[in-house]
């Protein structure tokens, strides 16, 4: 028994050390087919690419306009143009924030070019770095890890218990 909770604990060490090693994000938009809200990673033809930063973060944006939807799954790393990202970048999904001072100094009448960033009317930001490829589901799907470590625990209560 103690034997197979020093391996198991050593099992979850060796998952948690991987420094240096970046994260796999799906990188497409929901002009690329199978890269809409139905996510079909079959339907973009990869399996995601290995974000530049080795502490980068999986993010799929979601921009809404009446029933008009854009979805766009990459990196964070990539995204850091834009200046409605929100400060708490943790897992789990949140509105963009507002950037009062954006396009304050701009004076033209072409609306198309959408220098104050409001022409979509609700902006998502999800963001997810526990598991490798998360920004393909809808929603953020649970971590690898904690999937493991509650199989763990279920595997221990019935050894204890016999």
């Amino acid at each position: 028994m103690q034997t197979l909770a020093s391996i198991t604990v050593l099992l979850l060490i060796a998952a948690l050390i991987h420094e240096g090693a970046a994260i796999w994000c799906y990188r497409c938009t929901s002009a690329t087919p199978g890269c809409a809200e139905k996510f079909n990673w079959r339907g973009i033809g990869f399996l995601g690419e290995q974000c530049p930063e080795s502490d980068d973060i999986c993010v799929k944006l979601t921009e809404r306009r009446g029933t008009q939807e854009t979805i766009t799954r990459d990196c964070l790393s990539a995204l850091k143009f834009r200046r409605d990202i929100p400060a708490d970048k943790y897992e789990g999904c949140r509105p963009a924030s507002q950037d009062l001072i954006l396009a304050n100094y701009v004076n033209h009448t072409i609306k198309e070019h959408d220098v104050k960033r409001d022409y979509f009317t609700d902006t998502t930001y999800c963001f997810c770095f526990l598991d490798h490829r998360c920004n393909g589901v809808s929603g953020l799907k649970s971590s690898l890890l904690a999937s493991v470590a509650a199989l763990l625990l279920v595997i221990f209560s019935t050894f204890q218990s016999n």
